[in-house]
């Protein structure tokens, strides 16, 4: 399974040249990746327009914290799980609020949370 759709990856460049220009720009995330066989999970939200291999996202490695910040698409194409699995794109994640949200709930919890409390679904 390819990592990301073309659409996604113009989304994904188009909210990065987005981001230079507006600095409170709070975009919902544009695809889940995951590890099938390890707790880790990526909510991307942008690529570098001038790196295109730089995604910035919620990162959460299974260490019990997650983080919003960069990572290498390369090196995710190349991960491997427990049992060789690569990591999957999520194909029925659809998000349902900015990246703001999925923060202030994954952070607590020492995890990416997807499954958002409903009244958080309403925030614009």
């Amino acid at each position: 399974m390819k990592l990301l759709l073309q659409s996604q990856f113009d989304e994904l460049i188009l909210n990065g040249h987005t981001y230079a220009m507006l600095e409170d720009f709070d975009p919902k995330p544009v695809v889940k990746l995951f590890t099938p066989d390890a707790a880790c999970t990526w909510l991307l939200t942008a690529i570098e327009p001038d790196e295109r291999d730089i995604a910035w996202g919620l990162c959460d490695i299974g260490l019990g914290f997650a983080e919003y910040g960069t990572v290498s698409l390369s090196e995710l194409a190349a991960l491997r799980g427990k049992l060789g699995l690569p990591v999957e794109r999520d194909r029925h994640f659809v998000a349902k609020a900015p990246i703001s949200v999925y923060i202030k709930y994954s952070y607590p919890a020492g995890r990416i949370i997807t499954d958002l409390p409903a009244f958080a679904e309403t925030v614009p």
